[in-house]
């Protein structure tokens, strides 16, 4: 008999989820001869043994539909929460595995993702990691699924959003996605021609922000767009962040990391609103009216482009091939227009985060966009 694999979804959506899906099972079962079950709303799914078999019958019509046909969930597999109580669950997943007489598990999510699956590696499971997220931020990979079409979706909220900041003489402040990478936001602020983009690998002042629209008025254009990653911060709350943040990682017993995780939060919270904060002190400072846009979920929503759709058949069937050579514990990673299998210990813990010395940002400050330092 053919090998049996199952496939689960984990982590926020993205477009390009059911691309990946679609490409993997295809692959599996019409080239290979093996059969398929999907598990329902990721790894919690996968612990309560909640799956239906896919066929190639159900994959047909999927490969233009955003989010997932699967279902998605957070959860941590050493750390999930049931009936009110934090378990570890590799046990039940080790045996829903062995239940189902799987020979392979793949799992299609970001970095959290990465981390169960190298979690259940060392369970002794066969497990093949598909990179997807909007924040291009997982490590050892070219890009990810889903980037592609939230770059669009963000480029064309920035085009737009300079119609109305001309007309009122405003200053507007877009919101991007990307949690603690920049690579959306510069991306779309490059291609969307912000007149500021701020980043979260970049901590700005509001002085240098404020200085950066004050000589545009001076040259006669009385609006500015400014493209605001969702991680960004101000020198001082980067301090603070990052100061929450070491304590966490050198925390020695379990209460005071629970301590550490407690104070660390209530600093990302009150930071939360960053974003508005920065609008205020912007229209003190140049006089001009400020507003705010939160892009939020839309980026992750709707029809995956073309671009992505391509990457995630690629990726999909790759790894269809790496489980018929029987190659396990990696993750799929885009590597120019190809693929390579990469240890899931090289990609685990690590983020991609936007290098100081990349093209972007070189190509940002040659065409005078401002980065707030």
């Amino acid at each position: 008999m053919g090998k049996r694999i199952g496939v689960l979804t984990a982590g926020g959506d993205s477009p390009g989820l059911n691309a990946a899906i679609r490409g993997l099972g295809k692959a599996a079962i019409g080239r290979h001869g093996m059969s398929m079950i999907g598990f329902r709303d990721g790894v919690r799914g996968l612990a309560e043994n909640r799956f239906h078999e896919l066929t190639t019958a159900s994959l047909s019509g999927i490969l233009t539909l955003g989010g997932t046909m699967l279902g998605t969930s957070r959860d941590k597999v050493h750390r999930m929460v049931v009936d009110g109580e934090e378990r570890d669950m590799i046990p039940a997943i080790a045996e829903v595995y062995e239940r189902n007489q799987l020979d392979c598990l793949v799992m299609l999510g970001g970095g959290g993702t990465a981390k169960n699956a190298l979690r259940l590696v060392k369970a002794g499971l066969n497990v093949v990691h598909l990179p997807k997220t909007i924040d291009k931020d997982i490590a050892m990979t070219d890009t990810t699924f889903g980037f592609a079409t939230a770059l669009e979706i963000a480029t064309d909220a920035v085009d737009r959003l300079h119609s109305t900041a001309h007309s009122h003489h405003r200053v507007i402040l877009a919101e991007i996605m990307g949690h603690r990478a920049g690579w959306l936001t510069l991306g779309a602020g490059i291609a969307g021609g912000a007149d500021i983009v701020l980043l979260p690998e970049i901590p700005y002042t509001v002085e240098s922000v404020a200085e950066t629209i004050t000589q545009r008025q001076a040259r006669g254009t009385n609006f500015s767009v400014v493209a605001v990653a969702e991680g960004a911060r101000d020198l001082n709350d980067t301090a603070e962040l990052r100061a929450a943040q070491s304590l966490v990682a050198g925390a020695g017993t379990p209460e005071s990391k629970s301590a550490a995780r407690k104070h660390l939060a209530s600093v990302i919270d009150a930071q939360r609103e960053h974003t508005f904060r920065l609008a205020r002190e912007l229209e003190h400072a140049t006089g001009l009216e400020s507003r705010v846009t939160i892009l939020g979920y839309v980026q992750r929503g709707g029809i995956p482009c073309a671009q992505d759709r391509l990457l995630a058949s690629r990726i999909g069937t790759a790894a269809a091939q790496l489980i018929a050579d029987g190659q396990f514990g990696v993750m799929v990673a885009a590597r120019g227009e190809g693929t390579e299998p990469v240890p899931l210990e090289d990609v685990a813990g690590r983020l991609n985060l936007v290098p100081l010395d990349h093209g972007w940002i070189e190509t940002a400050r040659a065409v005078g966009t401002g980065l707030g330092d």
